[in-house]
């Protein structure tokens, strides 16, 4: 069978020229910044490539290099309720680089003047400051190091006026990944007793833009990939599968957005000089639906979101927590808050995604003080009373973290069965007590150290989360959530 590299036609160099630096070659930014590439070039509005640039020692760069930086995007979900299978192959990679034995032509490509744009995806814990790092390191430790010294050797080639100037693109999964990525920039660039010019060209010329992306990519299909290949007629060692649904917002001023027209190639992304909102929207809407349903879920005998979706009754709680007390409390426009909840259930029933629950229930606590504390607390502000589905996701994260210290884990109970609750180890040992000594709930909810205040002090709140709980002890959860179903 033939490779991918041998289907199509790939023109790059002079004719698209290298407008895109991107530091990371997995499967997120290959499934989502590269295909949006593409996808410019197709609609002839970017004429441009990407270099890709291994982040660590370890890399792709080899087999995509194999292929001459082709590969396949195979999106699979669903869209306006009908189930889509879409392959696209991507020829918008020029080249991908190991810095760690090609360390020259990663300076090379920072003093190429067409060079317009600077992308990265290093993980969360790549956005960090290194101490040893230094200018003459081949490379240095850190990506904000690595950063620096790209920048530095752009601006002694270019010089520090606007043209030299870039956009940075950040897509790690940090808040306030640019302004974060900036600081530690100019941290080391004073460090290094740089050129005053130089920081100034940092601070004034560059756009660290804060970027919030949002798609599921789940990468190399190993199980399934003979019949992938047999179906698309070729082989693709680093095909790459992902949901349809895609949206990038990025802080930034909207001048740069003539660098990336996006829009002109229909593609969703949204340029504001306030991602804020969009935040809360991604994390109440999707995050917050997660979290406020898949513990109670799991205790009713559900293993993946997709067997969730199927279940009428959880579906519809699903469907009702986020019109009726969730979305009214964010402040975009509700035909925009509307249409991105619909994409959310579609993908919720995305039938090629195995979503565990028990791997969504990690650290359980914090994801409902930053996904669903402030939808319930600003409800019940709002109307007076207590939104009873975040009330009841509330008592079903108590009920699911009942359990006990035994093998060096903590486990609950499910159908006679024990499943590990993960979470740090202060949230685990506190748990256990508190069930042991009763008044669970009022331990909880008194909890400063996992709500930022008492919530014991919200009148009425642990009389409503008590009364869920009590359902849960006395009929089991499945009961108590197809009750609700009904009720709301």
């Amino acid at each position: 069978m033939k490779n991918v590299k041998d289907t199509v036609e790939k023109v790059y160099g002079s004719k698209l020229p290298e407008k895109v630096l991107q530091i990371g070659e997995g499967n997120f930014l290959r499934a989502f910044a590269d295909w949006m590439i593409n996808r410019m070039n197709t609609a002839g509005v970017f004429n441009g490539s990407a270099v890709l640039c291994q982040p660590i020692g370890r890399g792709l760069s080899d087999m995509l290099n194999a292929q001459d930086c082709v590969y396949t995007v195979l999106m699979r979900g669903i869209e306006d309720g009908k189930v889509v299978e879409n392959a696209e192959v991507i020829t918008s990679v020029s080249r991908c680089i190991n810095p760690y034995e090609q360390y020259d032509a990663l300076l090379e490509i920072a003093r190429n003047p067409e060079l317009k744009v600077i992308i990265s995806n290093t993980t969360e814990a790549g956005i960090a400051y290194h101490e040893g790092d230094k200018p003459t390191d081949v490379p240095p430790t850190s990506y904000p190091a690595k950063m620096t010294v790209i920048l530095h050797e752009r601006f002694k080639a270019l010089g520090g006026g606007s043209e030299s100037a870039v956009i940075i693109l950040p897509v790690e999964l940090i808040e306030r990944n640019g302004d974060n990525l900036k600081k530690y920039v100019l941290q080391y660039a004073k460090e290094w007793n740089l050129e005053p010019e130089f920081i100034s060209w940092l601070q004034n010329e560059l756009c660290f833009a804060n970027t919030l992306v949002d798609r599921i990519v789940t990468g190399y299909p190993r199980d399934e990939i003979k019949g992938i290949s047999e179906k698309l007629g070729y082989e693709d060692n680093v095909l790459d599968t992902c949901e349809p649904f895609h949206a990038w917002i990025i802080e930034a001023p909207k001048k740069w957005a003539s660098v990336l027209p996006f829009e002109k190639a229909g593609l969703h992304v949204i340029w504001t000089d306030d991602m804020t909102p969009y935040r809360t929207r991604k994390v109440r809407i999707l995050n917050g639906a997660h979290t406020v349903s898949v513990l109670a879920a799991f205790l009713s005998g559900h293993n993946i979101v997709l067997e969730m979706m199927k279940d009428e009754k959880f579906s519809h709680i699903i469907k009702t927590v986020l019109q009726n007390e969730i979305i009214p409390n964010i402040n975009l426009p509700r035909e925009e808050l509307d249409g991105f909840a619909a994409a959310v259930l579609e993908r919720f029933s995305n039938p090629f995604i195995k979503h565990r629950l028990l791997d969504i229930s990690l650290n359980s606590v914090s994801k409902f003080k930053a996904r669903c504390l402030d939808s319930l607390l600003e409800y019940t502000e709002r109307n007076g009373k207590f939104p009873e589905i975040l009330c009841f996701g509330f008592a079903a994260l108590i009920e699911f973290y009942k359990g006990k210290m035994e093998d060096g884990g903590y486990y609950g109970v499910r159908d006679g069965e024990k499943y590990e609750i993960r979470d740090n180890a202060d949230v685990l040992s506190f748990f256990e007590k508190a069930w042991q000594e009763g008044d669970v709930v009022k331990k909880v909810l008194a909890n400063t150290d996992f709500w930022g205040k008492n919530l014991c002090e919200v009148n009425g709140l642990e009389q409503k989360v008590s009364a869920y709980l009590s359902d849960m002890e006395e009929n089991g959860m499945r009961k108590t959530a197809y009750i609700l179903a009904e009720e709301v």
